[in-house]
């Protein structure tokens, strides 16, 4: 997407552990960065939009902002809660507008949509020159999420894709384990996920030994999940990133974990069948995400304009 290299964005990734905000050019460098924890929506926002303010006065004025938030949130801009987070399990966060207090700060186009969408979008761009125009991005780290791409566009329904909700069958050894989702319990967020590793074994997946049965426990429940998506949606390419999936040998194990669920039929190390693979953008794929969404908010923006001065003529 080619655009003025005066134009200046600002980005934000929303996250219920932190949040990650840039100001970024025309040409993808970040001129600043700053991250801080979510502590209460009042504090955090506020942050978010002095920031930005800050960045305005340093770099110059923006042309857009592209939001990259956790979920579950109000993505249809025709619904008075547009950009409202929803009954999300982060405590005192349920209702609270991520986008009004940046409206009332900044005249400028602002672009919303999942963490997990965001980072979806940014790693196709990332393989556009590979041909792949379908792939799923899976984070696994305080929560499960799962965003899809087709052909540029992030999949939307009557809401977002909550693809760490679905219910995977239990491993034998560990059935005794209720979860920790507090809506679905035993869905792959309750069962594999950051907070769950710890509440079972008391430690991080990295920090348990190799031979420990947590590593093939979360892998059987990954390695179900990539599977179920796999049939649904059938991508060209599934991404797993998030703190959980840092744990060496993790990937490899998740990958062996879908081939025998999915018996050699839809999985593939090659060929034309579906990949799984690392995050290219490692760690800031949500925030590349942002700035995706802000650019496409400023050239939205300018289409619009440029078709109403046509229609004045």
């Amino acid at each position: 997407m080619k655009d003025s290299p005066r134009l200046l964005y600002g980005c934000i990734e929303a996250g219920g552990t932190k949040f990650v905000c840039g100001i970024a050019d025309s040409s993808g460098k970040w001129l600043e960065q700053k991250r801080f924890p979510t502590t209460d929506p009042v504090s955090t926002l506020g942050q978010v939009t002095r920031f930005l303010a800050g960045g305005q006065a340093r770099h110059g004025e923006l042309a857009a902002i592209g939001i990259a938030s956790f979920g579950p949130i109000e993505l249809d801009r025709a619904s008075e809660h547009w950009g409202s987070l929803l009954a999300t399990p982060k405590p005192g966060w349920s209702g609270i507008s991520l986008v009004r207090p940046l409206t009332q700060a900044f005249a400028v186009p602002i672009a919303l949509d999942t963490d997990v969408n965001a980072a979806a979008l940014a790693e196709a761009q990332m393989r556009a020159n590979s041909s792949i125009d379908s792939l799923v991005y899976i984070t696994v780290g305080t929560g499960i999420g799962g965003g899809a791409v087709f052909r540029g566009q992030a999949i939307h329904g009557r809401s977002h894709p909550e693809m760490g909700h679905l219910i995977p069958p239990r491993h034998p050894l560990d059935a005794d384990y209720a979860g920790c989702c507090p809506y679905h319990g035993s869905c792959v967020e309750g069962l594999a996920s950051g907070p769950a590793i710890v509440a079972r074994w008391g430690k991080p997946l990295s920090d348990l030994p190799d031979g420990h049965p947590a590593h093939e426990i979360i892998a059987w429940y990954l390695g179900h999940l990539a599977s179920t998506i796999l049939a649904v949606l059938s991508p060209e390419c599934i991404v797993f990133g998030g703190g959980v999936m840092a744990t060496p040998g993790l990937m490899d194990r998740v990958r062996a974990q879908a081939l025998r669920v999915a018996g050699d039929y839809l999985i593939s190390s090659g060929g034309n069948r579906t990949k799984i693979e690392e995050p290219r953008l490692g760690s800031v794929a949500g925030l590349e995400g942002a700035l995706l969404l802000a650019r496409r908010a400023a050239a939205a923006a300018r289409a619009i304009s440029s078709q109403m001065a046509s229609s004045d003529v």
